[in-house]
């Protein structure tokens, strides 16, 4: 009897790459292949997933195409490579011990607990009932735990916990929900959860004495997937005071956790898309604009538009939140990364002890150690419902950043302040979690542990190393040390390919790129730049015009210094009506206009951000600050309440002398603060409108990116997108890497690297 093509047998080697291990892919392949009455087999690999299937041909083709279109919802497919074998005879199929050899595959993100276990978590029949570690394949830490790859629990942080034996069998179990998942655990073999300080307890004893502590006012550390936070009751006012006290951190908002999105809804505005991205599995902060009123501390976060929520991400927070029928507590907590203001987030449970004295009154923990540091997500969601991603880290690091063109095997040092660091090859780009400041030694630590990590996840050897130009970039003198050749790369440039790369557009485009302060070529502070732009260059078409920055540093922290020295370049005159002239004593006064007359420390800035700056203290709404951007977002919180706006002020970009006579005018004849900044905004977005219309009659580019930590302000982005797209320009902007310096290691990546470029 003859067999028909389609149904005769063949045997095939399927490799697949992406992140396909530790989302449940293996158990999926064995599922679908046993379904499917297949033979063969599926094992991790350095690359990827390894599959071996034999069957008859149409049944083999329908499994290849499955695999794609049925993946596990947390897997990514990037490339599948098909080739026949010979044939081998079976009739099972099996999951192989991983294979070893050279080459790079992913680790996806931490996520969230997923429903099936948390409903086991509140099941009091449930053997994992109030089990502080439960996961499954679908869920919990993944990135944060990998010390190596390929992922098996051999190379987690969870190797030194041998599985009991009622996690082993549903380890092996193919019908079970946890068939190799790495970090299995339950009470008999997982981590232990233990309370430190004053009160001392283990289990589930632990978890509600600090329920009881964080009733009481308490401070507590809590170590969380990637890092301990700081956390206390958000309601209670004196708590969150010395809490703020303790850290030293100014009026820098603090970051909200409620049980669920009705919660949410009681601190801002909470619509379908917000509501999708709270609840999803990376469990982002959330930027909602604040409600007036609402249960919150007023000293959670003072005179911002904003207040950033999430989810609980982790069983112990979902525990420490409360289960019903528990003893009542505190449902909305303040928690901030386990640091002092400026320094990398405490990840080992030693330096915890040592380095949060003083901040904590006591500390939730476990014996779980943490792999790399990766502090918590911050995004805003756009009126269309896409993501301004704010801080690029837990819930989205490592996932693959798919490059407009390949890259020979680099890595990009990122900035000096909101740094992550980039590792690329070929056609695709890891970045790191979020590191912060560069400042310190701690800082060039946590960077060199994240950079480790990360090169132990992708297996990339950098032939090219990519920094900033800035001379004095501690991320730029880190480089040099590195060993492969430097190749630096400008600010500016950097980030409108950040964006462009995110696009997988090549160009060439307008660049519109703002923001406080980045190392021109000429030798100034740049930060408000119109550059045409490619991935191999760029030109500077226009920027705002230069004015002195009095003092460096000295001018960014203290605005109505920006304002008085702006005022000076327009011919406005000093006078004691003007908030910023009187936020300074005769005597400071003196010594700035003597400053500014000899020009001695000033640099010259093009920064739209010291505008911003500049603009918040003229208006007298803010003329010191104490964190990053503090000024800028008063501005923005101002503006957001004006009502009816109107036209904007007259403002160019080279001429901003008629904006700031504008604006004093104004405030001299009355008009209140808030309608002066929401005036403020659209004469920015109409400036940028009419620039970029200047720059297409000469250039005939008709697209925009619109990049640079000035368009963190969310309002701008909008008036700045619509004015654009209405004027018929099509228009970028940031939704998988941070507008601001959190993804500027992107674009030098794809600058520094592509391949041909030489």
């Amino acid at each position: 009897m003859t067999v028909a093509p389609s149904e005769q047998p063949v045997r095939r080697l399927v490799l697949v790459g992406g992140v396909v291990q530790g989302v449940g892919f293996r158990p999926f392949v064995h599922t679908l292949a046993t379904e499917l009455g297949l033979a063969g087999l599926v094992a991790n690999g350095p690359t990827g997933a390894r599959i071996e299937i034999e069957g008859p041909r149409r049944t083999v083709t329908r499994f290849c195409r499955r695999l794609v279109t049925d993946a596990p919802p947390l897997a990514d497919i990037s490339t599948v490579d098909t080739s026949e074998l010979p044939l081998v005879g079976g009739t099972t199929f099996a999951i192989a011990p991983t294979s070893s050899g050279a080459g790079s595959t992913l680790v996806p993100p931490d996520t969230a607990t997923c429903e099936a276990c948390l409903t086991e978590l509140a099941d009091p029949h449930d053997r994992r009932h109030r089990h502080p570690f439960i996961t499954c394949t679908g869920c919990g830490p993944r990135f944060t735990v990998t010390t190596s790859m390929p992922y098996d629990r051999s190379a987690t942080t969870m190797a030194d916990f041998p599985m009991c034996t009622d996690c082993t069998a549903e380890y092996r179990s193919p019908a079970d929900r946890r068939f190799h998942a790495q970090p299995i655990a339950c009470w008999a073999c997982g981590p232990r959860l233990r309370l430190s300080g004053s009160t001392r307890a283990e289990g589930g004893t632990a978890l509600a004495e600090a329920r009881r502590l964080l009733a009481a006012g308490a401070v507590v550390a809590v170590k969380g997937l990637g890092g301990y936070h700081l956390v206390c009751d958000a309601t209670a006012s004196s708590t969150v005071a010395e809490l703020r006290r303790r850290k030293g951190r100014g009026d820098k908002p603090f970051a909200v956790m409620v049980p669920d999105t009705g919660a949410a809804s009681l601190l801002g505005h909470v619509g379908p898309a917000e509501r999708a991205v709270l609840s999803g599995p990376e469990r982002p902060v959330v930027l909602l604009r604040r409600r007036r009123s609402s249960p919150l501390a007023p000293q959670v976060c003072p005179r911002c538009p904003d207040v950033g929520v999430m989810l609980p991400y982790t069983p112990v927070h979902r525990l420490l939140l409360g289960l019903p029928g528990d003893p009542a507590g505190p449902v909305m907590l303040v928690v901030t990364s386990g640091n002092v203001s400026g320094e990398p987030l405490v990840t080992d449970d030693g330096e915890a002890l040592s380095r949060l004295r003083g901040l904590a009154d006591a500390w939730l923990w476990h014996d779980r150690p943490i792999s790399v540091a990766c502090d918590d997500s911050v995004v805003r969601v756009r009126p269309d419902g896409s993501l301004l991603p704010l801080r690029r880290s837990r819930g989205y690091v490592p996932a693959r950043i798919r490059l407009p063109v390949p890259v020979r095997p680099v890595l990009a040092a990122g900035g000096d302040l909101k740094n992550t660091l980039c590792l690329a090859e070929g056609e695709s780009a890891w970045l790191s979690g979020h590191v912060g400041d560069m400042g310190s030694p701690a800082g060039t630590r946590a960077f060199e542990r994240a950079e480790r990590h990360l090169h132990a996840l992708t297996g990339v050897a950098p032939v090219l190393v990519a920094a900033d130009r800035h001379p004095g970039y501690r991320s730029a003198a880190w480089a040099r040390r590195y060993g492969p050749p430097v190749r630096l790369v400008q600010h500016h440039h950097a980030h409108v390919v950040s964006a462009m790369a995110e696009h997988g557009v090549r160009g060439p485009v307008l660049g519109v790129a703002f923001d406080g302060t980045g190392y021109g070529d000429d030798g100034a502070v740049w930060g408000g730049e119109i550059l045409q732009a490619d991935l191999a260059g760029f030109r500077r078409l226009a920027h705002l015009a230069y004015v002195p920055l009095p003092g460096g540093d000295a001018a960014v922290r203290n605005p109505y210094r920006m304002a008085l020295s702006h005022l000076r370049s327009a011919g406005i005159a000093w006078t004691r009506d003007l908030p910023c002239a009187a936020a300074a004593d005769d005597g400071e006064l003196a010594l700035l206009r003597q400053q500014l007359e000899r020009g001695v420390q000033c640099v010259p800035t093009s920064s739209m951000g010291r505008l911003f700056d500049a603009v918040s203290s003229l208006t007298g709404l803010c003329h010191r600050v104490d964190h990053e951007a503090q000024a800028a977002v008063e501005l923005e919180a101002a503006a957001l309440t004006a009502g009816e706006v109107g036209e904007g002020y007259p403002f160019t970009l080279d001429r901003p002398g008629r904006l700031l006579t504008a604006v004093v005018a104004d405030l001299r004849s009355g008009t209140p603060p808030q309608l002066i900044a929401a005036r403020f905004h659209v004469a920015v977005a109409d400036a940028v409108c009419s620039a970029c219309r200047t720059a297409r009659r000469h250039t005939g580019i008709g697209t925009v990116v619109l990049t640079g930590g000035v368009f963190a302000n969310g309002l701008l982005d909008q008036l700045c997108a619509t004015a654009l797209q209405t004027a018929g320009f099509t228009v970028l902007r940031h939704s998988v890497v941070p507008p601001g310096d959190g993804g500027l290691a992107l674009g030098q990546t794809v600058i520094a690297a592509r391949v041909g470029s030489d």
